[in-house]
């Protein structure tokens, strides 16, 4: 598989499961063959979520997985890795994740125009049963009525 120029990879699952708050874009820091490996697109923040840690940003369950070209000297697929973000948004997030139970979640791994691996995270609130099925019940009316209109159109 050929090397991707930019890629995006989302967290489809986030936006159902969560009512996003705020947005942050946050670097992360890689090691050996990870950025091949996301340039490859093999990389998954389906189930990945982000802690803190000595004031530091992680994020956890985040799978990279093993660059095929590489050698004994390849990566581990689900280490933590450290996320990139100024000082003053560390410690509003902190603030915010401690005081109001909210949670970060990582929504699209991307790399910009200089090739750099960014992660789009977002502090959340999780979603009641009942939301959800708001969701489901809007999308499905949507649909329908995106079907009624292209047979009344034709």
């Amino acid at each position: 598989m050929a090397l991707q120029k930019n890629v995006q990879i989302k967290n489809r699952k986030a936006r159902f499961e969560y009512e996003i708050l705020e947005k942050f874009t946050a670097g992360i820091v890689l090691r050996g063959t990870e950025i091949k490996a996301i340039r490859e697109g093999k990389a998954s923040i389906a189930e990945s979520f982000c802690e803190f840690a000595n004031g530091e940003l992680f994020v956890i369950n985040m799978t990279i997985q093993e660059y095929s070209h590489a050698t004994h000297f390849n990566h581990a697929p689900k280490s933590e890795r450290k996320l990139l973000l100024n000082r003053r948004e560390l410690k509003k997030l902190e603030k915010e994740v401690k005081n109001s139970g909210l949670t970060i979640i990582p929504l699209l791994l991307f790399t910009n125009e200089k090739g750099l691996a960014k992660l789009e995270i977002a502090l959340c609130k999780g979603k009641k049963l009942y939301d959800k099925r708001e969701v489901i019940k809007e999308r499905d009316t949507k649909r329908d009525l995106s079907r009624i209109k292209k047979a009344f159109n034709n």
